[in-house]
């Protein structure tokens, strides 16, 4: 109650429990993910002219709901990644398949990984509740300002279970990532002094962030700038004010994706944490993703 007897309205990042839509973020990502990594996916991209390797096919999958959009809209959406690194890639990719090709290449590429890593229990129940529970927390988003997931969101639901629920994951795993980039801004860091500042608490180790692209002079001068605000002590890692910085940026990411999960409510979201527990362990086991990420699964 107020203090004048009416009832106050709660603040609606109190009404769920942040720590528990975290939880659901690190079990969510790998099965994302699986796009980024399966042998199903590249050969897909072979499928469609899209050369060989991690990345050519990653920033078409990733990319393509955008449309055909050049290097200066990825770099901005990507956010980490450097310039030269998208321009290796974004908009040639577009001379090997337009984004509807792609996105249908995709879609297969999934639904080919999905059945290999999960065989008949694509057509069980509770995958089909699981689905059914990540479709209406993806449906709940709203995506003002979040440009990744207002474009897989924009795109048609698919039929079958095991999409649903990859396509559902997609939209809230790029809503999150929407709202960190906001958190990144607001924290005053930039693309690369993002990385520096990451790899300094010990997310991951600095060669893991190699892929993105950056020069080394380039990651030294972000470093001597988050020295020069104290985030970073004269050996690279993280001052006290550096630790408290990103642990506020992560703690606003998890605000920012919240909204979507007040419309699951905390018994739905425990049912869906202890659904997705199976698939999860399936994605792990079969060793497809790397045992360091960008993302910091496991260390936030």
């Amino acid at each position: 109650m107020t203090q004048d007897g009416e009832n106050a309205m709660p603040d609606q990042k109190d009404q769920i429990e942040l720590g528990r839509v975290r939880q659901l973020w690190h079990l969510l990502e790998p099965l994302h993910a699986v796009v980024y990594f399966a042998p199903e996916a590249f050969e897909e991209a072979d499928r469609i002219g899209i050369k060989s390797g991690r990345w050519p096919s990653y920033f078409a999958w990733r990319a393509a709901p955008l449309g055909v959009v050049g290097c200066e809209q990825v770099t901005s959406a990507f956010y980490s990644f450097s310039p030269e690194t998208v321009r290796e890639h974004i908009p040639s990719v577009w001379d090997a398949a337009d984004p509807e090709t792609v996105l249908a290449a995709r879609q297969r590429a999934v639904d080919r990984a999905y059945r290999a890593l999960l065989g008949d229990r694509i057509h069980s129940p509770e995958l089909a509740e699981a689905a059914a529970l990540a479709r209406r927390t993806a449906e709940a988003a709203v995506h003002a300002g979040r440009p990744l997931a207002a474009a897989n969101a924009a795109q048609p639901w698919p039929d079958a279970s095991h999409l649903v629920l990859w396509q559902a994951a997609t939209i809230l795993r790029e809503h999150r990532g929407d709202g960190h980039l906001a958190a990144l801004l607001i924290a005053g860091l930039d693309p690369v002094e993002s990385l520096v500042s990451f790899a300094a608490i010990g997310a991951a180790p600095e060669e893991t962030f190699g892929s993105r692209g950056w020069s080394k002079d380039e990651w030294a001068a972000a470093r001597e700038r988050l020295v020069g605000r104290g985030l970073l002590g004269p050996d690279g890692t993280a001052t006290d004010a550096g630790r408290a910085l990103r642990a506020e940026v992560e703690r606003h990411t998890d605000e920012l994706a919240a909204a979507p999960w007040q419309e699951l409510g905390a018994v739905d979201m425990n049912r869906l944490g202890d659904l997705l527990g199976d698939y999860w362990v399936a994605v792990i086991g079969s060793g497809m993703l790397p045992g360091t990420n960008t993302l910091g699964i496991g260390k936030v």
